[in-house]
């Protein structure tokens, strides 16, 4: 069983920063995807950046990208969403989200929250403008 834990959040000026990470505790395969999402009130869950531990690769949805960064710690098992130049838009709950099982994801499949099977309970950013 894998948990996940986010940490991070709060309120910022639009315009900064803030770092989220998500602790991540359990077995773990030497490859597997972990996700970060997140959902405004009122609206869909989206996905906003995902990276192949062990793998490479990275992806970024079209609103984010330039703006934020994803990396991982491996030694403290923890993965990160760096977030610059923030806007209001970006006020959401964020989630981490693991998959263990699908060897290969798309760019598209990497972004979208069916495949994930774990989730942190999440931690929100408020952007005030």
């Amino acid at each position: 069983q894998v948990q996940l834990m986010e940490s991070g959040g709060g309120s910022v000026q639009a315009g900064g920063s803030l770092r989220l990470s998500c602790a991540v505790s359990g077995s773990t395969p030497n490859q597997y995807y972990m996700g970060w999402f997140r959902q405004a009130p009122g609206k869909e869950r989206e996905g906003v950046a995902s990276i192949w531990i062990g793998g490479g690769k990275i992806y970024y949805a079209d609103s984010v990208k330039g703006r934020f960064t994803i990396s991982q710690d491996n030694a403290k098992n923890t993965v990160y969403l760096l977030m610059n130049s923030l806007k209001p838009e970006d006020t959401a709950t964020y989630y981490c989200a693991a998959d263990l099982k699908t060897p290969i994801m798309t760019a598209i499949q990497a972004l979208r929250t069916t495949l994930y099977d774990y989730w942190g309970k999440g931690t929100l950013v408020t952007i005030c403008s």
